[in-house]
């Protein structure tokens, strides 16, 4: 808990002492701009612009959950507000029970069906209350999976106790407050190639010396409320050279879902070195071998395809799985004259109409805060990249409504990383029901604008500034199809900005973001 009483207290001296940061200068309309170049940027300083967290309780996290039928259920309830909260929930399926004081719902439900439950959380300063659609079927992960996975900060490094580590630090930091769920092992957790044998009895995977317990493990971070991932290859071998899955996959499939964890990463690696090269579906074979073999044990597990966007898998990735890495491993990613997480982002952006619910294109993971050198598997050190830019990358992945999986160093998180990921409007962006990932309005050497449709009939709307020095970006409305008179709300800042007649503007500093919800009237 030292750590969030750290970042609140930190978070009101800043708001207190006049250095929240104002927001990006407005302009009342989209016309009659000042085009002329302002000038080089200054020097930024680490500033909190996110307010500090509520302490009456705000319930967070999406509207909506899918699970299937007869599957074990979990769900531990996101709320910010001082504690202890008392829980409620009226509506809840038939076998579902809310644990009042932790807020984490179990069970199982028999039959499949949509229930409109009501969610309350109550504390001493006040009480909150929002609807929560559940929806027990076939599909899995209708909004977009949030969490963290080790392989950015502790690549062949990562042990069991590191991963029990990393589910104290989601609730001590209060991430898991704001839906931050997944706790996922990346590789290296098997044995690696020499370390025979690979397999035990029935040729179920055997993990290394680091991992003792993976059944103890998952019940670990399922008694936080929180779900367990992990990471296999389909072919022979993993990317870092442990056991894959191949010719194992039933097995495999098996013992992740009896060892109870609820996420596979499922990397291509060595698969080219067995594949075959004559199938004209030889992409999407090795992602239904597992997805069908995942269904047959009585658990829900989300599939992740991390293949690297080959064979446009986006055009076919939610019929194998829920979610698809569309690009290369962002940590490999060289910058230029922008960071190397803006070409992955304007990659991904690309495949837009092909997100649905069940179904995200993946950009790879959040790495902000202490990160490891990817190429040289090396040590964490802080990120290099600006405080503008760590915003326009949050604000980026939940425009295109991404995954939002951090892969930072749990244990350093400070005040200002915690910000930028622990923002409950920017997160409700990701987090919308309806599914819609934004799509492109302008893209040119100085600016990028996305809009994404927001299932209340909103708007949310993102102006980049990919320039060297600040500059005034706008739209208008009708560019954007809109009405006139559109209400404007900074998501960073949480602060109303007023009603524009004809469209919106905004001075954004180099890199950085304006990222606004837009309502009519």
């Amino acid at each position: 808990m030292r750590r969030l009483v750290v970042f609140r207290q930190f978070a009101r001296l800043v708001l207190f002492a006049g250095f929240l940061g104002a927001p990006p200068t407005v302009l009342a309309g989209a016309a009659d701009l000042d085009s002329r170049d302002p000038g080089p940027a200054v020097a930024e300083d680490r500033v909190l612009i996110t307010p500090p967290p509520p302490i009456a309780p705000r319930l967070n996290g999406p509207k909506v959950y899918g699970a299937r039928p007869r599957a074990p259920f979990l769900y531990r309830v996101p709320a910010n507000g001082a504690r202890p909260i008392s829980f409620g929930m009226h509506g809840l399926p038939p076998g579902l029970v809310l644990d009042a004081s932790t807020g984490i719902i179990t069970g199982t439900v028999a039959e499949s069906g949509v229930w409109r439950a009501t969610l309350t959380a109550k504390n001493s300063k006040g009480e909150a209350k929002r609807e929560f659609r559940i929806v027990i079927g076939d599909t899995l992960a209708l909004t977009p999976p949030m969490g963290w996975n080790s392989w950015y900060i502790h690549y062949d490094r990562v042990s069991e106790a590191l991963m029990r580590q990393a589910a104290d630090q989601m609730i001590d930091t209060g991430m898991a407050n704001y839906g931050y769920q997944y706790v996922n092992i990346d590789d290296c957790w098997m044995r690696k190639k020499g370390d025979e044998p690979y397999r035990g009895a029935g040729g179920v995977v055997l993990p290394n010396a680091k991992f003792p317990d993976m059944k103890g493990l998952a019940d670990y971070i399922h008694a936080k409320g929180l779900k367990a991932g992990l990471y296999t290859s389909p072919g022979p071998w993993t990317c870092g050279g442990y056991v894959g899955a191949y010719q194992h996959e039933e097995a495999d499939a098996r013992q992740f879902a009896d060892w109870g964890f609820d996420f596979l990463k499922y990397d291509w690696c060595s698969y080219t070195s067995v594949a075959d090269t004559n199938s004209p579906d030889r992409f999407q074979l090795p992602y239904r071998l597992m997805w069908n073999e995942l269904h047959k044990p009585n658990r829900d597990i989300v599939f992740n395809l991390c293949q690297y966007g080959m064979d446009d898998v986006w055009k076919w990735g939610d019929q194998v799985g829920n979610c698809w890495r569309t690009t290369g491993d962002l940590g490999l990613e060289a910058g230029s004259r922008l960071p190397g997480f803006y070409s992955i982002a304007f990659s991904n952006a690309r495949h837009w109409n092909f997100a649905k619910p069940g179904g995200w294109n993946d950009p790879d993971y959040i790495l902000i805060g202490w990160v490891g050198d990817a190429h040289g598997m090396g040590q964490g050190r802080p990120t290099s990249i600006t405080p503008s830019e760590q915003y326009s990358y949050m604000a980026l992945w939940c425009l295109m409504a991404a995954p939002l999986i951090f892969s930072g160093d749990m244990a350093k998180l400070d005040s200002f990383t915690l910000n930028v990921l622990c923002n409950s409007e920017v997160i409700d962006v990701d987090q919308d029901a309806l599914g819609r990932q934004a799509r492109i309005v302008k893209q040119d050497e100085t600016e990028f604008i996305l809009l994404k449709d927001m299932e209340d009939g909103s708007k949310a709307l993102g102006l980049f500034n990919l320039g060297s020095r600040p500059q005034k970006l706008s739209v208008s409305w009708s560019d954007l199809g809109l009405a006139q008179d559109q209400s404007v709300r900074d998501l960073w800042r949480q602060l109303d900005l007023g009603e524009f007649a004809s469209g919106f503007a905004a001075t954004v500093p180099s890199h950085g973001v304006a990222l606004v919800r837009v309502a009519g009237k």
